[in-house]
């Protein structure tokens, strides 16, 4: 039996250290929605992962509306509990691939556009349950999860797929990937990597 491997990009979270120099979000706009190099965060994240050629494509959304950004070949997963922390929206990503019977994802962020295709690629073709990508030796998503680990996944905080790789090590392979993992998650951030 084949195993098929779902990319997935999590772009729930509200972004809140997205702030001008008054501390207001709302000139500043979401984190996903601000301009990168001539196009949003969330959009040179979509098609890089769209470009690897996964067998399909979640993106997991909830504090902001993205549907205007969302290419043909992604499918949205809304996480209305998207407040509760990251471990909902990496729960409503297996999911969704669970329900489409995928046997592995490999997540990622919304808010890191230059993490390359090369990276997704290289991480979703390694075997073993949990493969993290490492950028300068130092582990960063995607992330790939088969579907043996998605039952330990954290349930509930701001918890993703760390928690597990701490607490499973044994299951933990590392893939070296040349690109740069910066969050976009200040407005200095956004000058900084622009």
């Amino acid at each position: 039996m084949t195993i098929t491997v779902a990319g997935v990009v999590l772009a729930a979270g509200a972004g809140s250290r997205f702030r001008d120099g008054d501390g207001d979000a709302g000139t500043a706009g979401h984190k996903l929605r601000a301009d990168f190099r001539g196009r949003p965060v969330v959009a040179w994240v979509l098609d890089t992962v769209l470009e690897v050629g996964f067998n399909q494509v979640f993106v997991v959304t909830g504090a902001v509306d993205l549907t205007d950004l969302l290419p043909p070949g992604v499918t949205e997963v809304h996480n209305p509990a998207w407040a509760s922390g990251q471990s909902s929206s990496l729960q409503a990503a297996v999911a969704a691939a669970e329900a489409a019977g995928h046997g592995a994802v490999v997540v990622g962020l919304g808010d890191q556009p230059l993490v390359p295709a090369s990276a997704w690629r290289s991480v979703g073709a390694s075997a073993g349950p949990i493969v993290t990508a490492t950028f300068d030796g130092e582990r960063r998503p995607p992330v790939k999860l088969a579907a043996s680990v998605w039952a330990e996944l954290p349930t509930d905080g701001d918890a993703g797929a760390r928690t597990l790789m701490q607490r499973r090590p044994e299951l933990v392979s590392e893939i070296p990937c040349r690109g740069n993992p910066a969050d976009i998650d200040t407005l200095e951030d956004l000058r900084l990597w622009s």
